[in-house]
């Protein structure tokens, strides 16, 4: 399967808890003012991977801890990313993945566009827009005060956002 990318980091430290290998997905819808990575918002920029190959990629680091899926918005591209989520986690790495939707708006709308199959895969989920009024160099693995650190899993089991410290 092929997907859209901004690119890859081998061993990040910042986009989740231990070492991580970060995928940035390509597209966003958000546009938020002051956005980590604006390069990643164009649907047509970027570059076409096959899963397969990042999945070789991952392999290659004995020292991983998990996956990010990180944007761009990865929920743009759910299905695909909940495809490789679930080689990931054959893998025995967790996954956290990064959004601009709440989960709120998430769970709504899980049937939509293979969202409910995302959330299944992910462990730790970020989510809400970065806001630059709320900006905060404090917030572990966030940019501003207002984007949450979830346990998904047990976010999903309650029908409502489980905010955990990382």
């Amino acid at each position: 399967m092929m997907l859209r990318i901004a690119g890859t980091v081998n061993d990040s430290i910042v986009d989740g808890t231990g070492i991580r290998f970060t995928i940035f997905t390509q597209g966003c819808p958000h546009h938020c003012v002051g956005c980590h990575n604006p390069e990643t918002h164009d649907f047509n920029g970027g570059k076409d991977i096959d899963t397969d190959e990042l999945i070789e990629k991952i392999k290659k680091n004995p020292l991983l801890d998990g996956v990010t899926f990180s944007g761009g918005e990865p929920f743009i591209q759910a299905e695909i990313l909940a495809a490789l989520g679930k080689k990931i986690k054959a893998l025995g790495l967790n996954i956290v993945t990064y959004t601009g939707y709440t989960f709120e708006e998430l769970y709504e709308n899980r049937d939509k566009n293979g969202w409910d199959k995302l959330l299944e895969v992910t462990d730790y989920l970020i989510d809400g827009k970065f806001k630059i009024d709320k900006k905060d160099w404090t917030a572990k693995f966030r940019g501003s005060s207002n984007q949450r650190y979830l346990d998904c899993q047990e976010s999903i089991r309650q029908g409502k956002a489980v905010e955990i410290e990382p």
